[in-house]
């Protein structure tokens, strides 16, 4: 059956919040990118998450919630958490905090983890979609797993069309990138990248920000090594192009290039347009993406963490 296509009006919001009530599986927009919506406290709604992913079960979910009660209830709550979700929620932050004891959120969603991932969103439409359906949704991604993350509702159907229940067409993300990931479960740890950077945490939380080894244990989605690939494979800090390349720009150009993420060098939006350009560029049938060099600042740490997951080697 094909997937339903929804308006983000009050009658679409209020079906999918009823398919999400009912253990479907509903794409919806974020400020950041789709998400692929099941119910979090549902067994087999979650399950269904990794199924029409193809997601492995080690990597764990996100849950999206309405309010900071709501999010109360799943998790044990801090001071720094706290101070974090004074300052940058609703917004494009994900917190990692202990589970809470009796907390009825599915064990799937966590990986096995004692640890949960919660995230507040800015869209007025997730937003108006998780006060509807009155219930913690979980929502990685809204793309087959590993593959470039959507931030339009065409980009969700290219690969998840007849695997899901419905998307709900909000128009294309602001933000472009998946959110950051803080760590709390210890000392304060960015476990991805994101628009909140690590110096705007460590400013807010008034001390340093620890960074993930590649290393250690998956605790959070976005961790795998090869993820957010297009099918043609990824040539990073191209200075040149080489013949039949699909050519991504940054800045300035002395040649021409395909598309530029941003003629100004402005990081922001470049950000907001990295996984639309590299699905325009992927459906040109190109072999390879040679992307220019980003630099590795700022919102360019986190643009530089998806393009190197682009092209890493692929299991």
């Amino acid at each position: 059956m094909a997937t339903q296509r929804l308006t983000a009006d009050p009658e679409g919001i209020a079906r999918a919040a009823t398919l999400l009530r009912d253990g479907q599986l509903v794409a919806f927009p974020t400020e950041t990118v789709y998400g692929l919506g099941g119910n979090a406290l549902d067994d087999r709604a979650v399950a269904g998450i990794f199924e029409a992913k193809g997601r492995p079960s080690f990597n764990p979910l996100i849950v999206h919630l309405a309010d900071l009660d709501a999010v109360k209830e799943l998790v044990q709550w801090s001071d720094l958490a706290d101070v974090a979700a004074q300052v940058f929620w609703p917004g494009p932050l994900t917190m990692v905090l202990p589970i809470r004891a009796g907390a009825k959120v599915s064990k799937l969603v966590s990986a096995g983890l004692d640890s949960l991932a919660v995230r507040m969103p800015a869209s007025p439409v997730a937003r108006t979609l998780l006060r509807e359906c009155g219930c913690p949704v979980a929502a990685p991604s809204a793309n087959r797993s590993g593959r470039i993350s959507p931030t339009r509702a065409e980009h969700v159907l290219e690969t998840l069309d007849g695997r899901i229940a419905a998307v709900l067409d909000g128009g294309p993300c602001d933000v472009g990138l998946e959110s950051t990931i803080l760590g709390l479960t210890g000392k304060p740890t960015l476990l991805r990248p994101g628009r909140v950077t690590a110096a705007l945490l460590s400013e807010a939380l008034g001390r340093p920000v620890m960074e993930r080894r590649d290393r250690d244990q998956i605790s959070a989605p976005g961790q795998l090594a090869s993820h957010y690939a297009p099918n043609a494979r990824v040539r990073l800090n191209a200075s040149e192009w080489h013949e039949g390349e699909a050519r991504l720009g940054f800045g300035r150009t002395e040649g021409d290039c395909d598309l530029n993420l941003s003629p100004a060098g402005d990081l922001v939006e470049a950000a907001a347009n990295l996984f639309e350009y590299l699905h325009r560029l992927d459906s040109s049938g190109a072999e390879v993406i040679a992307v220019m060099p980003v630099p590795h600042v700022g919102l360019g740490v986190a643009i530089n963490d998806r393009l190197s997951r682009a092209a890493a080697p692929r299991g």
